[in-house]
């Protein structure tokens, strides 16, 4: 029988080449300004536009700022980058939320957030972390930018069909656990390559138990352990989170997809090519003290001995806690930071804001502390303000900037210096990822509140 993942790839076969790849059918191509400009030079050389361009959809978000975005950017890669991409979609017919348009954002937040990631779905994006897609019951993964020309002039790809993985977690997750803890603990058990190669499905009763917005942090973090892609399958929390939304079905085109969308999940006896399960009461809130996100442990725990890793990867846990400034065997509570950031594609959502409101309501940021909030999406700051979360943030001391990647990646304004800590909500935790020497400590919302207030590593549930 067949999996999840079977049933979305084998309906999306165009043909299969014998002792190759499959030509698959894409319904949604998303492009930033990154990865697309060379694929748009391809189609202009070829004297070709791109095949169904309703089916693709453009917006900006590596590279704008995060303040004054009404004004023109003022970093010169970054402007001409931001300038391509609007004079690419609009010289090829395609859908374009730019800077300032009120559906702009995070390309992995407003694809779900509009409706426009769809259970059943095959999505792909120039962009590793477009596996945060799979949460709503798709197939997605990233490409690269040749492949990204492909999907435009074709509306297909050719790829070899990745193998299996079903990862459970059973049981019910603590205070102060969210799903980005759920994912930096899986990461350390089987490392940043454990999942490579395979597509990898959430299940348990820890899984189908968490937020339709827990499920996409989960997802996004997929491909920080080698998976092609991560999914959950589709159900009633899908279902209540993309109904009414601006591109999903409506009307009697509503109950025929929401049926079909409910045969989609695992054969009861589906047949993986691998599977785990772990226990969420083994889990407590995460930090990284590394420089992958694998190199994490629970907030209250030490850093491992070097004699405990594996001969093979010693010398890069060295050099890793070298650059971080760490020592084997230290406990991390009560170490000092600088920076804090809120946002990205993994925890920039409405759900993350309400988790750091909750542990900064009443109290203050810490001095010393510089703190970048920065919603994933102008839907996103709409709602932190008709929730009243910005006034909560304001009186702790925050300021709100405008949505965008941020301080997840140096791409943009957002650099943390040299030498300085930052605790980030984000995915990547590389050396430099946040600016040249920056050290990066990988946590939830809930856990970059508490530094915020203390000016340290803290236990978030000290809090809650």
């Amino acid at each position: 029988m067949n999996t999840l993942f079977d049933k979305i790839w084998d309906a999306h076969v165009v043909q299969k080449v014998e002792d190759g790849p499959t030509q698959l059918y894409i319904d949604r191509l998303y492009c930033h300004e990154v990865t697309s400009p060379q694929a748009f030079d391809e189609l202009r050389a070829r004297g070709i536009g791109c095949l169904r361009p309703g089916r693709i959809f453009c917006m900006p978000d590596h590279n704008i700022p995060t303040q004054n975005q009404d004004k023109p950017i003022e970093e010169p890669v970054s402007r001409k980058q931001v300038d391509t991409l609007v004079r690419n979609a609009r010289e090829f017919g395609l859908e374009l939320f730019g800077m300032m348009h009120p559906k702009n954002g995070i390309i992995h937040v407003v694809g779900p957030e509009q409706g426009l990631t769809l259970p059943g779905a095959t999505i792909v994006c120039g962009d590793s972390h477009t596996s945060t897609h799979g949460a709503m019951g798709a197939v997605a993964f990233g490409i690269g930018t040749s492949e990204v020309g492909m999907v435009m002039a074709s509306q297909c790809i050719l790829q070899q069909k990745p193998r299996t993985m079903r990862i459970s977690v059973e049981g019910t997750l603590g205070r102060g656990v969210t799903a980005k803890d759920v994912a930096l603990y899986i990461m350390t058990q089987m490392s940043t390559s454990g999942a490579t190669g395979y597509f990898v499905e959430y299940a348990g009763s820890a899984i189908r138990s968490m937020s339709m917005e827990s499920r996409l942090t989960l997802c996004n973090l997929s491909i920080e352990m080698g998976a092609r892609g991560g999914m959950v399958a589709p159900d009633d929390i899908t279902f209540d989170y993309l109904k009414g939304r601006e591109y999903a079905p409506k009307g009697e085109a509503w109950d025929k997809a929401v049926a079909y969308w409910r045969t989609l999940r695992s054969d009861t006896d589906a047949q993986f090519d691998e599977e785990y399960t772990f226990r969420a009461e083994d889990i407590e809130p995460r930090i990284t003290y590394g420089t992958n996100p694998g190199m994490g442990m629970g907030v209250s725990e030490r850093i491992p001995a070097a004699e405990s890793i594996d001969e093979a990867g010693r010398a890069s846990f060295r050099k890793s806690l070298d650059y971080m400034g760490f020592s084997e065997g230290e406990k991390l509570t009560g170490h000092a930071i600088d920076y804090v950031f809120v946002g990205s594609c993994t925890n920039g959502r409405i759900e993350d804001f309400r988790a750091f409101a909750q542990i900064v309501k009443g109290r203050q940021k810490a001095p010393g502390v510089t703190a970048w909030i920065v919603p994933g999406s102008w839907s996103v700051q709409r709602q932190i303000a008709a929730e009243g979360i910005d006034k909560i943030l304001e009186a702790a001391g925050f300021e709100i900037r405008q949505p965008g990647c941020s301080a997840c990646l140096a791409m943009n304004e957002d650099k943390v210096p040299e030498g300085k800590y930052c605790v980030s909500t984000s995915n990547r935790n590389f050396e430099g990822r946040q600016g040249p020497g920056a050290r990066t400590i990988l946590a939830s919302p809930y856990t970059a509140a508490a530094a915020a207030i203390t000016g340290c590593i803290t236990d978030p549930r000290e809090f809650l």
